[in-house]
């Protein structure tokens, strides 16, 4: 398969598309989450917990594994904060606060970078557009 430009539109389009499908940012966290781990699997962990009941058991944080950039997003009280962690050989060079838009500009950014290069991140990315 040869590699397909992702186009710009395509970043606005998949940041655009995580907003999109929850009203609040609880219900946003949740299906972020959910929607990550489907389209890129291993390379996303996902905690749970944080609820009065055993049965609330909603998505609390998000770390995704990108090899040497590790982005992370947890969600507490009502609050989501986010970080980007350079790392070479285990070894974290560089952490960055983010807001959650940057974050998922961040994300978005990284994974069309992959896509250049890797058919599978390719058709994960493509998922989640759908």
């Amino acid at each position: 398969m040869g590699d397909l430009p992702v186009e710009p539109t395509d970043l606005d389009l998949l940041t655009a598309s995580l907003r999109a499908d929850a009203p609040d940012n609880e219900t946003f966290f949740e299906v972020l989450g959910t929607k990550l781990r489907s389209a890129l699997g291993e390379r996303v962990t996902l905690e749970r917990g944080g609820g009065f009941l055993k049965r609330d058991n909603r998505v609390r944080s998000i770390v995704v594994d990108l090899g040497d950039m590790v982005l992370s997003a947890t969600r507490d009280k009502g609050r989501i904060t986010c970080q980007a962690r350079r790392s070479v050989r285990g070894i974290v060079l560089k952490t960055e606060d983010l807001d959650l838009d940057g974050w998922l500009v961040r994300l978005a950014q990284l994974l069309a970078e992959e896509a250049r290069r890797s058919a599978a991140t390719r058709n994960a990315l493509q998922s989640l557009l759908t």
